[in-house]
């Protein structure tokens, strides 16, 4: 999907036409799909209108969650996997998220660049985001992003996380399947038997097969998903061998993918996981507005006064929160 101009179609000024922005989306336009996603990004004034705009073309798109190890071969195997999915038919939007400095606040939005061989397909959209300091390898607008992208018609979304080590397991709540990449070699079974990423992958993928180790690791995790402990007709992570770099069990992998769709479907469980993640979602938007309009107190005596009585004792924080907490209610 190219950010080529569509001369016949009406330019959208920053005043904004919020749904003939999202049907130019939808008819495939990337810079209608870029121009969203920087709304989103930029947490613009308009969003509500935006997401009631998209939201009856969501909640179709299979959403998958790549993550791992700096190194192991993220960006080479999702560029693989746009590759197989497209050979399929679907649609395909990708959500790469990579570190930002904690310096600056910039990014080097390399997996981008590594994709450029789906540059000029008009079924693929790409998007690189910045992780601008948020924890869990996800940027934290990439749930907003996802909704842009099923609106705007992609049948798969992969979301690409930052190099992540054992705790940062974000993308599990995000993804209806989960892929854990490991690489022979690079410590990674060690890491792998840690609670957190054992825990949140559906699909285990040893890519750099053919590197000396790659049995040893292949072993570790499979011993490690042999002590869980599941009940009957509970998923059982699959472990597949890939080398991304030369297209070797990308096929294994899309059918590992398939396999877990069908048993989410089977079981209820994609329905459960749609409605955990939306839940969490309304959430955080909640959360988000709740620390706006106590942040605007800061500006006011209600907030100052509460600490001062904090302060010298006079009440508990917990008293002054509960307070404080009733004063945004009245507000």
């Amino acid at each position: 999907m190219t950010e080529r101009s569509e001369g016949s179609r009406p330019t959208v000024r920053r005043s904004r036409d919020v749904p003939l922005l999202v049907d130019r989306a939808r008819d495939g336009d990337a810079r209608a799909v870029a121009r969203l996603i920087t709304l989103v990004e930029s947490g613009d004034p308009l969003l509500p209108e935006i997401a009631a705009a998209l939201a009856p073309h969501t909640g179709q798109a299979q959403v998958i969650g790549l993550t791992g190890s700096p190194g192991v071969g993220k960006s080479t195997t999702t560029n693989e996997l746009v590759r197989a999915l497209r050979s399929q038919g679907h649609r395909v939007g990708v959500l790469a998220v990579d570190p930002s400095s904690p310096f600056t606040g910039g990014a080097i939005l390399g997996d981008r660049v590594r994709m450029q061989d789906h540059a000029t397909d008009p079924g693929v959209y790409i998007r690189s985001m910045s992780s601008r300091g948020h924890l869990g390898g996800l940027a934290a607008t990439t749930p907003q992003a996802v909704r842009v992208l099923e609106g705007a018609g992609c049948d798969v979304v992969l979301v690409e996380t930052v190099g992540v080590g054992q705790a940062e397991v974000e993308v599990a709540s995000l993804a209806d399947t989960t892929l854990v990449l490991l690489a022979p070699g690079m410590g990674d079974a060690i890491q792998a038997v840690k609670a957190g990423i054992l825990e949140i992958a559906d699909v285990f993928v040893v890519n750099k097969a053919d590197r000396d180790g790659a049995d040893a690791t292949h072993r570790d995790i499979q011993g490690m998903i042999a002590l869980g402990e599941r009940g009957p007709g509970e998923w059982r992570p699959q472990v597949v061998r890939a080398v991304a770099s030369r297209a070797e069990g990308i096929d294994d992998i899309v059918a590992a993918l398939e396999k877990h769709r069908n048993w989410l479907v089977e079981h209820g469980e994609l329905r459960r996981r749609r409605e955990a993640r939306a839940a969490a979602e309304v959430e955080a938007i909640a959360l988000g507005t709740l620390r706006a309009r106590i942040g605007s107190l800061r500006s006011g005596t209600t907030l100052g006064a509460l600490a001062a009585r904090v302060a010298d004792g006079a009440v508990d924080p917990y008293a002054a929160a509960d307070e404080l907490l009733i004063g945004l209610e009245r507000g």
